[in-house]
C-alpha cells in the first residue's frame, strides 16, 4: 500500500525509522504514471517498508523545498537520512535492487561519512 504525503506530514514520513521511499508523482506524466504502476506493485513486495507519494501538483511548494523538478523523482531515506534521489522511470527490477542496497546499507558508516549539520543557534 501506497501511503500519500502533503506537505503537513512530509517530514515526519521521513524521518521514520526505517526504510521510507517517497514517489513525486503527476498524473500529467507518462512516466510518472507508468512509474507509479511500477512502485506500487514495490510496495506489494516490500510490505515492510513504507512506500509514500506526493502529488506533485497539489503539492507544489513541497515539491519545490525538496528540489523537485520533474515527475517522477524518487527520494530513498533510511532512518532519517536521505540515501537516494534522482528523477526518472525505473523498472521493477531496478526498484528492487535499489531497495536491497539500502537495506545493506552500514548505517553509522554513512552517518560518519554525512554526518548532521550542526545547528548554528
Amino acid at each position: 500500500m501506497t501511503v500519500v504525503l502533503t506537505g503537513a506530514d512530509y517530514a515526519a514520513a521521513v524521518s521514520a525509522p526505517g526504510i521510507v521511499l517517497v514517489d513525486f508523482r503527476a498524473a500529467g506524466s507518462g512516466s510518472s504514471r507508468a512509474f507509479t504502476r511500477e512502485f506500487d506493485a514495490a510496495a506489494q513486495r516490500h510490505p515492510g517498508l513504507v512506500f509514500a507519494s506526493v502529488d506533485t501538483e497539489a503539492e507544489t511548494v513541497l515539491a519545490a523545498r525538496v528540489g523537485v523538478r520533474s515527475a517522477p523523482t524518487l527520494m530513498v531515506f533510511r532512518d532519517g537520512v536521505p540515501v537516494y534521489a534522482e528523477p526518472g522511470y525505473l523498472p521493477g527490477d531496478s526498484l528492487d535492487l535499489l531497495v536491497a542496497t539500502v537495506r545493506a546499507l552500514d548505517m553509522p558508516a554513512v552517518r560518519a561519512l554525512f554526518p548532521e549539520p550542526v545547528d548554528p543557534r
